[in-house]
């Protein structure tokens, strides 16, 4: 008997001998609330990356082919109403949701693009009086030579800015070719899906770039960005742009082809997109300023918190900028040498150029 005692007690012991180390091993006791709590906090803020966007998605189970809505897959025939109602519903708000959203940097972004692309003819600036000379001749001469330096070509730039709606980057791209390149020919058509996002762009233009509409270098139309096809000629364009745009296209490979085919040889494609941050820290701090604090703003200022959150996701689902490049490049264009963008604000915007080869 004693000995089958101790016997149990040495079992016993050596159990208890091993057992700190098994405990070491599981993770702090957390109650089951404060867990379910927690995991939601972390969903809203860092939601979980979507996978790699596709340039086409596979068919449903009904044989229509789907793409992405934000986070959510959608067929292909419904995304153009989704995102219209989208528009539709931000339109007045537009600019003032955008700097309320990104602390005014996106009309850095803007400006910064413009400058990059530098439209417009380059031409001296515009002549002055001239001063008496003492003969007619030399006053002839004179003129002549600063009429040949200075007149405008009439044929300037055509530029076609796409999803362009509150004209905010054409009225941009008219005022650097005016007042740095001194040309007041070159013309920017702005083309939108949306209806009511041209209404507004519009409005504004009138009551602050009325000349640009009087004298035809600013002009508006509804248009699939898409489907140009009877709208816009072939080889016709000298620059197209795009900001903020492209990620809600449905089909962006076809939309890119088709700006391949307007532009000239030579003519250059120009998006201003948000794009993928590198830098984890900052992408951490994107990520909760985003998916925490943009659709509550929507909900406060425009009462209406899904059409920012569909904004914020349709962010988070475009394709980094190596996939976007190489998209450019599987159209046909020639994309810059390096890394073939430039980063804006660590990467939380980027802008991408290709150049239809001449």
């Amino acid at each position: 008997m004693a000995i089958r005692s101790m016997h149990r007690a040495n079992s016993i012991g050596r159990h208890i001998f091993t057992r700190p180390t098994f405990i070491q091993q599981q993770p702090p006791y957390r109650c089951l609330s404060c867990t379910r709590r927690l995991l939601q906090l972390q969903q809203q803020a860092d939601p979980p990356p979507p996978p790699p966007p596709q340039p086409s998605s596979p068919p449903s189970p009904t044989g229509e082919r789907t793409t992405h809505f934000g986070f959510q897959d959608v067929a292909e025939s419904q995304k153009e109403a989704k995102v219209g109602a989208v528009f539709s519903s931000v339109a007045a708000n537009y600019d003032t949701m955008n700097d309320l959203m990104s602390f005014g940097i996106h009309r850095l972004w803007k400006d910064a693009f413009v400058r990059l692309l530098n439209p417009g003819v380059k031409r001296g600036p515009p002549p002055t009086a001239s001063t008496s000379t003492s003969t007619s001749a030399t006053t002839a001469t004179a003129t002549t030579t600063s009429t040949a330096m200075t007149s405008p070509d009439p044929a300037g730039w055509s530029i076609l800015d796409i999803a362009g709606g509150t004209g905010d980057i054409a009225i941009r791209l008219l005022d650097h070719a005016a007042l740095i390149n001194h040309d007041t020919s070159s013309r920017v058509t702005v083309a939108d899906i949306n209806g009511p996002m041209l209404a507004e762009g519009r409005l504004r233009a009138a009551k602050t770039h009325k000349h640009y509409l009087d004298t035809g270098r600013l002009s508006f139309m509804q248009a699939n960005a898409e489907n140009l096809q009877g709208i816009v000629p072939d080889a016709s364009l000298d620059l197209y742009t795009v900001a903020f745009g492209i990620r809600n296209f449905t089909r962006k490979d076809e939309a890119l082809r088709e700006a391949f085919r307007v532009l000239k040889p030579g003519g250059v494609f120009a998006c201003l997109e948000f794009s993928s941050v590198k830098n984890p820290l900052l992408d951490w701090a994107y990520g909760r300023w985003s998916f925490a604090v943009i659709p509550l703003i929507g909900q406060l200022v425009a009462a209406d918190r899904d059409s920012y959150q569909y904004l914020v996701e349709s962010i988070r689902r475009f394709p980094s900028q190596e996939t976007f490049r190489d998209m450019i490049a599987d159209a046909g264009f020639l994309v810059p040498e390096g890394k073939g963008w430039v980063d804006l604000t660590g990467g939380i915007a980027a802008v991408h150029r290709g150049v239809k080869p001449v």
